[in-house]
């Protein structure tokens, strides 16, 4: 019993028998948009014409037009964090090789000076 359930889990929602839902970045939340866009465009072209095939037709691009702009967006932008997250880690590895020497970049160089009249 317990197998089952671990396998069943580890399957996955799989589109088409191509794209595994579940484990892909973005795919849920594109394929949630892409419903509503295509539900959306559907029903506005119908209610505007009352053709009912070409309203489908449309409601059809709308599905792959918001589908895709929603995962293009969503790729865009985890890429961006795993950036800023990158830069941050190299941030934090300098800061704990470098604290306490002389190339700690937290410490402000400070001009020897005379303190006083000579």
């Amino acid at each position: 019993m317990a197998g089952e359930d671990e396998a069943s889990r580890n399957k996955g929602f799989r589109l088409l028998g191509i794209l595994d839902v579940q484990r892909t970045p973005c795919a849920r939340d594109a394929i949630l948009h892409g419903a509503g866009g295509s539900v959306a465009a559907g029903m506005l072209y119908f209610l505007a014409t009352s053709r009912v095939k070409r309203s489908f037709d449309v409601g059809f691009a709308g599905f792959m037009l918001t589908t895709l702009g929603s995962w293009f967006y969503c790729r865009i932008n985890n890429a961006k964090l795993r950036v800023q997250q990158r830069v941050i880690q190299e941030g934090i590895r300098n800061k704990v090789v470098y604290e306490g020497t002389v190339l700690d970049p937290t410490k402000k160089p400070t001009a020897e000076a005379p303190s006083g009249p000579s």
